[in-house]
């Protein structure tokens, strides 16, 4: 079986692409290949240029359907390793771009806020939180998550109401650094990744754990707390609307 997640390690740069062939989906095999490419990084001590190989799309989110059918164990593993990966995200010790093309839903959108310098193209797509939209309740990782990067106005709009915001709004509201031309997105990633290994690395990763301390410290606690495989067991029946379902 093809892995969903491509690693290029080009000098000090790791080049991690997501691309399954349909919508990027955030499966327990997609997370536990990004999970892995990140360890990786981490042994060949790189600058990360994070990714998407679908054309107008980083990821449609978490696979909804494991929710719709009720499978408790099979939702408590695959939110929980997205959860993992965030923090994972979030502490990595080397710096991390994030270029985004397009599309970003849940769990996609908090793999970006995780991110250090975050990257998008102009264009007529979407990004957000889009949970009490479709019968979830935003797990509390993910609001820590959001709470260290987007404006506090904008992430109960996104939170709160499920609102899915264009570029130049997620820009905003602190989803992203910087809005570039399509065409010009791999180039201007790819010269934040360079920019970024010139820092000197130890400082970045001493400061990046300082700074995000009480945010690292947020999103372990519940993780801890709230994503309990008996918490799963207990709830009752699945509200998750699919796309196209009435």
């Amino acid at each position: 079986m093809t892995s969903p997640v491509t690693y290029d390690l080009q000098g000090q740069i790791a080049r991690i692409t997501l691309d399954d062939g349909k919508a990027n989906i955030m499966n327990l095999a997609m997370l536990t290949a990004i999970s892995s490419a990140f360890d990786q990084a981490e042994r060949d001590k790189a600058v990360v240029l994070f990714s998407s190989g679908r054309p107008g799309l980083f990821s449609a989110g978490f696979d909804l359907k494991v929710f719709a059918v009720n499978d408790a164990e099979g939702s408590y593993a695959m939110v929980r390793a997205g959860a993992e990966l965030a923090l994972k995200l979030l502490t990595f010790p080397l710096p991390i771009v994030t270029a985004c093309a397009g599309h970003a839903y849940p769990m996609g959108a908090f793999l970006i806020l995780a991110s250090d310098i975050r990257l998008a193209a102009r264009g007529a797509w979407r990004i957000g939180f889009n949970e009490v939209a479709i019968g979830i309740a935003v797990p509390s990782f993910a609001l820590e998550i959001g709470r260290q990067r987007l404006a506090p106005a904008w992430l109960s709009r996104a939170a709160v109401t499920g609102e899915m915001f264009g570029p130049e709004d997620a820009l905003a509201a602190g989803f992203f650094d910087r809005l570039v031309d399509p065409a010009d997105l791999d180039a201007e990633a790819a010269a934040a990744a360079e920019a970024a290994a010139r820092l000197h690395l130890p400082s970045h990763k001493s400061t990046k754990l300082r700074l995000r301390a009480v945010a690292m410290a947020a999103v372990r606690a519940a993780i801890d707390a709230e994503l309990t495989l008996d918490a799963y067991q207990s709830r009752g029946p699945s509200t998750v609307r699919l796309p196209g379902a009435a």
